[in-house]
Formats: C-alpha cells, structure tokens, sequence
C-alpha cells in the first residue's frame, strides 16, 4: 500500500535538486528565457521525445548518449529552438557546454521557440556563466521555459511507503500551442528522489503517455522539439514500481491538463469520452477525432451544443458505428439517443447551460463494444489566431 499526496512547491523541495531562471537575453522583453536544473549526483535520466520526422538538436544530442546513461545537468532555453539547424545545432550544444565552467555529468540540453534559427550561443554561454548551480529557485525556472504560456506548470506528490519510507516527485513544463495528440507540443521535467531504476521509468512514462500527454489537444500541431525528461537522483532510497507508475501519472496528467487549459487563448476543456466503442483502439480515434477537430473546437468557443459536429466527427475517423446505436451527451444531458433527437428548446438550453462551464465531459456512447478511451481538447477561438499570427515577433 501506498499513500500519494499533493504538496505545494516546485522541483527545487526535491532532496538534491537545484534549479534557477535568468534573463539571456533571448526575449526582447527582459523576462527570464535561460534555466537549468542541476544535482551533485548523476540523476538516472529517461526521456520520450517528439515523433515528428525533424527532431531538433537537442534531442539528437541526448540520443547520441545512448540509453540509461546518466546526467546531472539540464539546460534550457526559450525562444529558440534549435531545430531544423542540421548538424550545426548539434555542434552548437557541445561548443557551448564546452565552454561552461562546471563540474558537468554528460550534460544535455532542451529548447523551445522559433524553429530555423541559429542557436545565438554567445548569448547562452554569457547567460549560464551566471548561474549559481546551488539556486533553489523554481518559480525563476518556470518562467524561463514559458513561450506563449500564460501561466507556469508546475506540480509536486510525495509518496508514503507502507514500509514507512517516502520520496517525492514534482514537474515543471511549458506547453500552450502546437499542441496534438503525440507527445503535444511541450517541454516537461520531471524530478524525483526516488530509487527507480532506468527500466521502470521508461516502461511508466511510455504507459503513462498515452492516457496524458498523447491524449490531448489544442491546435493539431506536433512540434519538432517535444520532450518528456524524467530525472531521478535516488536520494531517498525509498521505491516502489506501482507507487512509483501511479505518481508519474497523476505527475504527467497534472501537467497535460494544465497544457490545454493554457491553449492559447483557450476558455474551456473538454474531456472527450468515447465509450461502448468496437475496440479501445476505434474508441481512441474517435476521441482524438474529437479532440482535434476544428469545427467542434469553434462550437466550444461559442457554446453551442452543435450535436451535429460530434456525430459528423464520429463517422468521419472511419470506426464502426451506427446512428441507431449511438448516444451523445454534454455531461448528463443527452442529446441525440440511437436515432432519436432529443433537442427540443429546454434540452438544448441545459446543453448550452453545460458549455458555459470551463470544464465539462463530451460523452459518445458509440453502443456496439466495450472500448473506450477518453482524450481532452480546448475551445480554439480569436486569441489564438492573434498569438500565432505574431509568433517571431
């Protein structure tokens, strides 16, 4: 047994972590864009990355390490993201770690931003010379990896043991925009002082995936530069491999969540819940069918619950399905059940009532199996347009 809590902080509580944020000189406005994160000790590291064809430097780098290696150093920029600069972006990282003085642990590096743009090393290297590697300064960090985010993402559990040990686990991540089931577009860190071994957290974040980050969209978009980095220092000498899975979980839902409420100028989130599919793997596409729909995404941003675009949607991913078995309702309030329309006047008022809310379920009971799987999505309105419109300037 196990006990998993939810504790306040950021990832600089953590037993051997340090971390801080500064201003490099990357975003024109002064706000923080360079950070690190930093342990005395080699931290075991597992990473999940992007499966867009052109992945950035950074993570070309970390691959060439080869797995279950080890690393004590993590530096990150905004603004930036290293990606589509071919080999030139890769010989980048190493010129500038080489030129840090620090005692580094096969150092590695993440960026987001700009794609096609040299990264502006001198910058960098100025930037990290000043960094204190014994900072505990986590909000500083949180905002360092922001780009179009309009808060930072942050969270943090311990785990009690039933043997009387604990250990903690906590993330920091950004992610607003580009952001579609496959990873999503986001960077994600996550810290613990667990005793995990490299093969139960491979084997948790790419379970855990599927349900979290793989399960949610904003825009449709997957971006060249996606990373999930799970850095555990051992610290604690406390572990155990299901209290361990379940806390990167709720670690990596936390922080998926938080990613689609932030959807760049999104109002609303909706849970996408397709049930009673032919398979978990219809049931899956339907969802993130729904997900990612443009159409249904503008009927959140007006509130109108448009049945129609959820059916249409439904039938359009190709799974198996049958109007005469299909059930649709906005939280408990159906409207369409197996061929009939239930949309008269005080229906479609309760419906709308339910898409005034900034949170809600989307539930298709697609009645022909037991399948199910449910994918999460936000409204997409003016606001975005506007940031993406302007992104490089």
């Amino acid at each position: 047994m196990f006990t998993i809590l939810p504790i306040k902080g950021y990832i600089d509580q953590i037993d051997g972590f340090y971390c801080d944020g500064i201003h490099a000189g990357l975003k024109p406005n002064g706000n923080n864009d360079l950070g690190f994160i930093y342990t005395k000790e080699a931290c075991t590291v597992a990473a999940i990355f992007t499966e867009n064809r052109f992945q950035a430097a950074p993570l070309k780098h970390f691959l060439q390490y080869g797995e279950n290696f080890k690393t004590n150093f993590v530096l990150i920029n905004s603004k930036n993201a290293n990606a589509l600069t071919g080999r030139k972006g890769i010989e980048s990282i190493n010129t500038l770690f080489s030129q840090l003085d620090f005692d580094l642990i096969n150092p590695v590096m993440s960026s987001t931003g700009v794609i096609g743009n040299p990264l502006p090393i001198e910058k960098l290297v100025a930037g990290a010379k000043k960094f204190d590697l014994m900072a505990k300064n986590g909000e500083n960090l949180s905002r360092a990896i922001m780009t179009t985010d309009a808060y930072p993402k942050t969270c943090m559990y311990e785990v009690k043991l039933e043997n009387g040990t604990s250990f903690k686990i906590g993330a920091v991540a950004k992610g607003a925009g580009m952001i579609n089931p496959n990873l999503a577009t986001m960077l994600c860190f996550i810290c613990t002082d667990a005793a995990a071994p490299f093969e139960d957290i491979k084997e948790a974040l790419i379970v855990n995936s599927k349900t979290t980050f793989n399960a949610i969209s904003v825009d449709g978009d997957t971006s060249t530069n996606d990373t999930v980095m799970v850095l555990a220092n051992g610290k604690s000498n406390a572990y155990d491999k299901e209290a361990f899975k379940e806390a990167l979980r709720l670690v990596m839902h936390d922080m998926a969540m938080l990613m689609v409420a932030d959807g760049e100028g999104a109002k609303k989130v909706a849970a996408f819940e397709v049930i009673n599919a032919v398979s978990n793997e219809q049931a899956e596409i339907a969802a993130k069918a729904l997900s990612n729909s443009l159409l249904v995404k503008t009927a959140l941003f007006g509130e109108d619950p448009n049945f129609g675009r959820i059916a249409s949607t439904i039938g359009a991913s190709r799974i198996d399905c049958d109007d005469e078995k299909l059930v649709i309702s906005y939280n408990d309030v159906v409207v369409f059940n197996k061929g009939e329309i239930c949309f008269d006047a005080q229906t479609e008022a309760k419906a709308a009532d339910v898409l005034k809310k900034d949170k809600y379920k989307i539930v298709c009971d697609i009645g022909l199996g037991d399948g199910k799987f449910t994918a999460y999505g936000c409204d997409l309105g003016y606001k975005y347009v506007e940031i993406n419109a302007d992104y490089r300037s």
